[in-house]
């Protein structure tokens, strides 16, 4: 059945909004009314597009994007897949899983997604197609769950697919907690130079103009500076948005975009915690491929996306073209030269054993412990920086400032 939308005014005259199942939008208002809703608006899929007041007609399908589902948080849709496995391993009917799964989900547009699914396997389409049609799920999911479907094994592709997503979630969180403190050291240096440069050095520069005596040349510099700051702000900022927005239309050219990614991979420290993230991505999701059932050289195409680095996605093109011609996969690995020693060693210890996923799973352990590693150690080395950084500027500012006061004084003496 599908998912509607709903606004509407209860019998106590409180307003309220939700979701309701039912076979057409007069069946929906029907069984809000028996709830004690009178509803004033309704609309289909839970996009809130092309809602309905007062008479009975259709609301318009929704419309979903892949940035409908960039806004799912991936928690959510990890936590959604996690419970659609277990309701799938009780042994639930998939429509009836899904059915429950939608009833279940609070993040509004994956409960419309789901509903949608929902009713295309209603219709007797497969899981993988109905995923498909709704144009918002990844490659690597899709084509996780066809080969769960084709393989009788959907229960444990989906446990799979749920504890990828959460260890993606988990690394995403912890990059990020690491570089909180150097991001608010950055902007409190930055909040502090402007208001020394816009506040505090224009009322010291009239005082020194006041005093009617040459001023040293650096006193004369920053003085300069912070007029041509004051002046001039909006031509800084525009060359400033203009340079960025020039850089990400470079970025989005093929040569930009290879150039860029080169010189990531080339940055002296910076470079290597980018490597590290790349391989960790790219080993994680070839080893949930590979174990969920997909072909190898199918697995690569898709894994190599979630690298995004065109410099490693290249060697992971000639890798596939070369096992398509019989080679194994750790021989054009290594031969690339941007993959470590380390996990071509890996690789082809698993391919000889016939464990690759189980090595693979080790690689991306252990290379996400490193990406953890070097980004503690590369945020301990920040904040000395920035800290010597925002001391440096207000020193010299200070500095500029001061010492003519101090030649005054020293002359009145």
């Amino acid at each position: 059945m599908p998912v509607y939308t709903y606004r509407g005014v209860t019998a106590a005259g409180r307003t309220t909004r939700g979701f309701v199942d039912a076979e057409s939008p007069r069946a929906a208002r029907a069984k809000l009314r028996r709830d004690g809703v009178f509803p004033t608006e309704l609309a289909e899929g839970g996009a809130g597009a092309a809602a309905t007041r007062g008479a009975d007609t259709r609301a318009a399908p929704a419309r979903f994007s892949l940035g409908s589902l960039r806004r799912v948080p991936p928690m959510d849709l990890a936590l959604a897949t996690r419970q659609l496995s277990t309701l799938v391993g009780a042994g639930i009917p998939l429509v009836e899983a899904l059915g429950a799964l939608t009833q279940q989900v609070e993040n509004s547009k994956l409960k419309g997604v789901l509903g949608r699914v929902r009713d295309r396997v209603n219709e007797g389409a497969s899981l993988a197609d109905a995923l498909t049609q709704a144009g918002v799920f990844s490659d690597l999911y899709v084509s996780m769950v066809r080969a769960g479907e084709a393989g009788g094994a959907l229960e444990q592709v989906l446990a799979r697919l749920a504890e990828y997503l959460e260890g993606q979630v988990r690394l995403r969180n912890k990059v990020g907690s690491i570089l909180i403190y150097p991001a608010v050291m950055f902007g409190f240096a930055v909040i502090v130079v402007i208001a020394l440069v816009t506040v505090v050095l224009p009322q010291i520069t009239e005082l020194l103009k006041s005093l009617r005596q040459e001023l040293p040349f650096y006193t004369r510099l920053i003085i300069g500076l912070s007029a041509f700051v004051r002046e001039w702000w909006w031509a800084l900022a525009a060359l400033a948005a203009g340079i960025v927005a020039g850089f990400r239309a470079l970025v989005r050219t093929p040569r930009g975009r290879e150039g860029w990614d080169r010189l990531r991979l080339r940055l002296p420290v910076a470079g290597k915690v980018t490597r590290m993230l790349a391989i960790s991505r790219f080993t994680r999701t070839l080893s949930t491929l590979l174990s969920g059932g997909i072909p190898i050289v199918k697995s690569l195409e898709i894994a190599k996306h979630v690298t995004n680095n065109v410099i490693i996605g290249q060697a992971v093109d000639a890798a596939a073209e070369s096992i398509q011609g019989g080679a194994s996969l750790a021989k054009p690995l290594r031969a690339s030269g941007e993959f470590p020693p380390l996990v071509t060693h890996m690789v082809e210890v698993g391919e000889q054993s016939g464990e690759l996923e189980a090595m693979l799973a080790k690689v991306a352990e252990n290379y996400d412990e490193q990406v953890e590693t070097a980004m503690t150690r590369l945020t301990a080395l920040l904040e000395p920086i920035l800290i010597l950084l925002m001391v440096g500027i207000v020193l010299v500012i200070i500095v500029a400032t001061l010492v003519p006061l101090l030649q005054l004084t020293s002359s009145l003496k």
